[in-house]
């Protein structure tokens, strides 16, 4: 699993980055506009790009062939560019450059997202891979804790600080992934020297073409559909959250700006801390029931805050929410991966992207126009139904077969439903 900690640094740099996006650029941004739905509507505008990237790339990932690998080609452009337009972003000249720098860097990040999520079953046996994403995600979490406890007090340097941090960090984990991660397949041809060698050596070894052309509509059965649809709803909730949580926090609770994004530590130190446990109960014990527990609990804590006026009891129903959210961010990767083939794993991995993508597109702007509309409770009221209604759509899937060895297993042939 060492191989795995140190995939989680891409994960740490990628978390790092969008939590501290997703924290400031409100703020940025609502300085030229004053209505919370267009605030939430600007705050998409990436995710039109990633929508439609991100399962291409994912998809073109399985078929590369090059020295460096199937996946590491779309890090080592990728991570450059995002670090430099994420440093970019506070030295925003008016509104124009804002979004033109918001934009550039959300195309960047688009282009590594799906091939650094990727790695890990690729690196991976299927049996380890939800104790490997919950590795890897607590690395994420460390990079979101990082950028909403010490990104709150770099931000009170100077606005441009915290950003540039993200880009240097960026361009460290890219030099280290490049250095330590092989790519367990045969990419380069018979003459490159040892590469064959090097893919009979692997644990979990992947051929260079897929035995037979991977169809994004092939992956697309009933219960894969129905785990879609949940992660919809599940990503419109905490995405809603995320990019608005500031606004709410100083518009609703009289919070100052740096107080406001601090509290958002609260929910990612609990993350963080549950990450591993979550990987653990979900090999143990199914990805849908801790998955379908987390639902629930989320959507009986967002619902709670809409009753909160103190910060001290806000921050510990953030603690409870994140513990809630590792659950089901832990297993939901993990559970799309294992009901398709070795083949699809960057195609499904596209899809899982494409699904949240939409989440993220969706629930800014209509959740800031509930915003506007109803006052700032509406916030939390949206995102504990859309949690319902996860829960809902995990009720139609089927539980997870039971392997030999009595571990739960999700594993299909393509095209069985």
């Amino acid at each position: 699993m060492k191989k795995t900690w140190l995939l989680g640094l891409g994960f740490f740099s990628i978390s790092l980055t969008w939590a501290l996006y997703n924290a400031f650029v409100p703020l940025f941004l609502d300085d030229y506009a004053k209505s919370a739905a267009l605030i939430g509507f600007m705050m998409t505008i990436d995710n039109y790009f990633a929508i439609v990237l991100q399962p291409w790339i994912g998809h073109r990932s399985d078929k590369t062939i090059t020295r460096f690998g199937r996946r590491m080609p779309y890090l080592l452009i990728g991570m450059p560019l995002g670090a430099v337009f994420a440093a970019l972003i506070p030295l925003h000249t008016g509104f124009v450059t804002l979004v033109l720098f918001m934009v550039l860097m959300n195309l960047s990040m688009s282009l590594f997202r799906a091939p650094t999520v990727a790695l890990m079953p690729d690196i991976t046996p299927e049996h380890l891979r939800t104790k490997a994403n919950g590795i890897i995600n607590l690395m994420g979490g460390i990079g979101s804790v990082l950028a909403f406890g010490l990104g709150s007090k770099l931000y009170g340097i100077g606005s441009y600080v915290p950003f540039l941090f993200a880009g240097i960090v960026m361009l460290v984990c890219m030099v280290v992934l490049k250095a330590v991660i092989r790519e367990p397949a045969v990419y380069a041809s018979s003459g490159a020297g040892g590469g064959a060698a090097s893919a009979a050596s692997a644990s979990s070894a992947v051929s260079a073409e897929p035995k037979r052309p991977v169809r994004i509509k092939d992956q697309l059965d009933k219960t894969t559909v129905l785990i879609l649809a949940a992660i919809f709803f599940w990503f419109v909730a905490y995405q809603g959250v995320e990019a608005l949580f500031t606004l709410y926090g100083t518009k609703q609770l009289g919070m100052s700006d740096s107080e406001a994004s601090f509290s958002l530590t609260f929910f990612s130190l609990a993350f963080l801390t549950f990450a591993l446990p979550s990987g653990w109960l979900g090999a143990r014990f199914g990805k849908k029931p801790i998955i379908s527990l987390g639902a629930a609990g989320l959507f009986v804590v967002f619902g709670a805050v809409v009753f909160v006026e103190s910060v001290l009891w806000l921050r510990i129903l953030l603690i409870v929410g994140g513990i809630f959210w590792a659950f089901i961010n832990i297993n939901s990767y993990p559970w799309v991966v294992a009901t398709g083939s070795e083949e699809s794993i960057g195609t499904r991995t596209g899809i899982y992207y494409f699904v949240s993508s939409l989440a993220a597109i969706t629930s800014p702007p209509l959740l800031g126009w509930l915003i506007d509309a109803f006052g700032y409770p509406a916030l939390f009221v949206s995102a504990s139904l859309g949690m319902l209604l996860a829960l809902l759509c995990l009720l139609g899937v089927a539980p997870e077969r039971k392997s030999a060895g009595g571990g739960p297993v999700d594993k299909r042939p393509l095209g069985v439903k």
